[in-house]
């Protein structure tokens, strides 16, 4: 912190959750904004788009006008950075979800601008979980912890240089992540659309095609057949070992240990006697996200889930090939039509009708041969887009310590006017 700037408490820099007192004089019938949480996003944005009558609003929910700084309390909205300098409000008066607590900037103490950066450093983020109270997805900043939080804060001009200069340099690093996650999402296409045709075409440009008689798959090489997934798989219900380790269906990696990723949130319960056996070559479904893609065959012996179906092999064919033809981009609107429920989120694909698919079978040695090229280019992609997602990562840990110095006076904002930003 540089000598010049003043320690305090929030509470004496803003006025948190002002009263809506001060809209007396305006007419029950006039439009103000409404902001619900998914208005307001993690990146400082607002949708203001919804609108409501003033007299609908004006309790039971969180005011706010233009100028005033919000923060979500709610977890996971707190921890995931949701928050924004509100602008642009309809008449300057806005209500949205009282799940915000409201801090305006106080006359000639503090600057908008420079509370919301503030608010957005990991030093607040990471105090603010530590004083969390409640339970599970109901754990809440209080208010007296924004109230009590200590600050350093400079001269007025300053606050808005840092400001400034804070949405100058993140915008650039923002521009680079989005660089990374378009071409993360370009080698994404490009991999389902290689894969997609060599499982369901070959990988001989000059081979003599038929029709297949199947409106998904179109021509194949007329020495391919075409046959029924029941004439390679068939339904198991197998009791589980506890000696072996739980595995999972993703949609972008298939059947793994779940254990292999900490980005699963469904919990494992304690009690797995009605888990079921899966053996490698075995194909598991996840009945309700098979739309999704969320099925594959599998490498490993473990136990899953009693909602996923379980099917046996019948067949001498290569696993990687069924493996990548089952999950290839083409199938999931036809594992759609199979299912049923009430709403998309619900709906769980039928094993009869799963066993009634009609898929492409080249004889083993071609099984082998695309199998053995698609995973050699996919592993290439995946590095590719591997590297990327660390890029990401680096950006984003950049784009942190970057406020976090910022707001706390460890950068001269005039020798970093024009700093170098590049892509990690």
């Amino acid at each position: 912190m540089t000598g010049n700037w003043t320690e305090t408490r929030l509470r004496f820099a803003v006025q948190l959750n002002p009263s809506k007192s001060e809209l007396q004089g305006v007419t029950e019938e006039t439009e103000v904004t409404f902001l619900p949480m998914e208005a307001i996003s993690e990146d400082g944005s607002i949708r203001l788009d919804a609108t409501r009558p003033l007299s609908d609003v004006q309790s039971g929910y969180s005011y706010f006008r233009d100028g005033d700084v919000t923060i979500a309390k709610i977890t996971p909205c707190f921890e995931n950075g949701k928050g924004a300098l509100m602008h642009g409000l309809l008449g300057g008066v806005g209500f949205g979800t009282t799940e915000l607590i409201v801090a305006r900037p106080r006359a000639n103490v503090a600057d908008g601008a420079f509370l919301y950066w503030l608010f957005s450093s990991p030093d607040f983020r990471r105090s603010g979980e530590g004083s969390m109270y409640g339970a599970g997805g109901q754990k809440r900043v209080p208010d007296d912890f924004v109230r009590d939080f200590r600050v350093a804060l400079p001269s007025l001009p300053e606050q808005t240089a840092i400001a400034a200069f804070l949405d100058r340099e993140t915008g650039k690093i923002d521009a680079l992540v989005e660089e990374q996650k378009r071409l993360i999402e370009l080698l994404k296409e490009k991999r389902q659309a290689v894969i997609s045709h060599a499982v369901a075409k070959g990988l001989n440009p000059n081979v003599q095609m038929k029709a297949s008689g199947v409106e998904w798959l179109g021509d194949v090489p007329e020495h391919w057949e075409v046959v029924s997934l029941g004439a390679l798989f068939r339904f198991v219900k197998r009791q589980n070992g506890d000696e072996y380790e739980v595995l999972s269906v993703y949609r972008d990696h298939g059947v793994i240990p779940k254990a292999s990723r900490d980005d699963n949130i469904n919990k494992t319960p304690e009690d797995l006697s009605k888990y079921q056996t899966v053996l490698p070559g075995d194909l598991v479904v996840n009945k309700m996200k098979a739309w999704q893609g969320s099925l594959g065959v599998s490498k490993h012996t473990g136990i899953t889930s009693p909602d996923y179906a379980v099917f046996a092999p019948l067949h001498t064919a290569a696993s990687d090939y069924l493996n990548l033809m089952l999950r290839c981009s083409l199938l999931p609107s036809i594992y759609r039509s199979i299912s049923n429920g009430i709403r998309p989120d619900q709906w769980r694909v039928e094993p009869d009708k799963l066993k009634e698919l009609k898929v492409p079978l080249p004889p083993r040695s071609e099984q082998d041969a695309i199998a053995h090229h698609l995973v050699a280019s996919v592993g290439r992609w995946h590095e590719l887009s591997d590297n990327a997602e660390k890029g990401i990562l680096l950006l984003q840990e950049r784009r942190s310590a970057l406020i976090s110095a910022a707001v706390t006076g460890k950068i001269d904002i005039q020798e970093k006017a024009q700093p170098d930003v590049e892509a990690a």
